[in-house]
């Protein structure tokens, strides 16, 4: 409920903010409300939080980078053609990052729902274990629901607030968010898909000119991004107090 909140409010300023941050601040507020700073595991919340000003940075890179490559191959051809092109093209850049999306943001979902299911159990689960099959399903269905209905708020500060892209600019933009949530999901490590995306397009818009992006904007979305863990772990917190008082 915490993370639910948090990424309630900022749906409704519009501000793309990470769920799977506002997920581990959940966890570590009601952890910490029963038992302090002992409910949390230092060394993987940490390498979180280092992976908040990583992954944007490599994202963008690697955006900035693909739309270089792009542009120096395609230079011998129509700015309508290449963006014809792309047009179709973005289908499969699209497709592309949304496996990643699923490699990375569904498996946290299933975290914890198999945190509780262990948890309420009698028996304690073995080192080696797997999903089950209903969860892996519940969670791959309700991220393509929700893709598929909700956010628009998000896709208009996503698709032209942060910078106006075009077809090419948009395949690169996906593709190089894809192709690092790709590599960090092979090392397991949890990082946010929108931190992702949001620095692949600054560094796509700033290919153009540095003003091309609204860097402006770029700061809220960076505040929201390291408010984002504290705030829903204060949600949080206050939630499991609220429900031990009213038990």
């Amino acid at each position: 409920m915490g993370a639910i909140v948090w990424d309630l409010i900022t749906w409704w300023w519009g501000i793309p903010t990470s769920s799977s941050h506002a997920l581990i601040g959940g966890l570590i507020g009601a952890g910490g409300a029963v038992a302090a700073v002992d409910a949390i595991v230092w060394s993987g919340t940490l390498k979180t939080i280092v992976f908040i000003v990583v992954s944007p940075m490599v994202g963008l890179v690697a955006g900035f980078l693909l739309v270089v490559l792009v542009t120096r191959v395609a230079s011998h051809y129509a700015r309508g053609t290449v963006n014809k092109w792309f047009r179709k093209l973005q289908l499969l850049s699209s497709a592309f990052f949304s496996l990643t999306h699923g490699t990375n943001d569904a498996q946290k979902g299933m975290g914890i729902i198999m945190m509780v299911i262990f948890v309420s159990s009698a028996s304690a689960p073995s080192e080696e274990f797997s999903v089950y099959t209903w969860v892996m399903l519940a969670c791959g269905l309700s991220i393509a629901l929700g893709t598929f209905f909700g956010g628009w708020r998000i896709v208009k500060t996503m698709a032209s607030r942060i910078t106006k892209l075009e077809p090419y600019q948009g395949f690169c933009a996906e593709t190089g968010g894809a192709g690092v949530l790709l590599v960090t999901a092979i090392f397991g490590i949890p990082v946010s898909t929108t931190h992702t995306i949001s620095g692949s397009i600054m560094g796509v818009g700033a290919t153009k000119r540095f003003s091309a992006v609204r860097w402006g904007l770029g700061r809220r979305i960076v505040v929201a991004w390291i408010v984002t863990i504290p705030a829903a772990a204060t949600i949080s917190g206050l939630l499991f107090l609220g429900v031990l008082w009213l038990g």
